[in-house]
């Protein structure tokens, strides 16, 4: 069983990378844009694949969706250059799905700031009442 699992590992890192270049290379639609294949995960007998991306500059959900849509509109036309490019029996089908990880990171990320901005705001008060 652990056999199969190391595959299966091997095959998405490999898609991810060649799927990558591919698109960054080859897709030329302008809903696209800036995609970064942020992982991949593919079924045990290697028939489909689960692209994760994220869309760098943009703003919102639904541009992003429209990004998405591209892609898996352009899915087969990656399939094929990509069993070209790599040696697999069969290559895997492709659907792509938006990761939206950076976007929720961002914001508890300025989450996290405001907080710690409005701790030290306080601290400050706290000490200049004290004086």
């Amino acid at each position: 069983m652990a056999t199969v699992s190391s595959r299966v590992d091997k095959v998405a890192d490999l898609l991810k990378k060649e799927i990558a270049l591919l698109i960054q290379n080859e897709v030329r639609d302008p809903r696209v844009g800036m995609a970064s294949v942020t992982g991949v995960r593919v079924s045990k007998d290697l028939s489909y694949a689960n692209v994760y991306v994220t869309l760098l500059g943009k703003s919102g959900a639904k541009e992003a969706e429209e990004g998405v849509a591209a892609l898996n509109k352009a899915a087969g036309f990656l399939r094929t250059l990509l069993s070209k490019n790599i040696s697999l029996r069969t290559t895997p089908r492709l659907k792509f799905i938006y990761d939206d990880s950076l976007v929720r990171g961002q914001y508890l990320t300025s989450l996290i700031d405001e907080a710690l901005a409005r701790d030290e705001r306080d601290h400050h008060l706290d000490d200049a009442g004290e004086s």
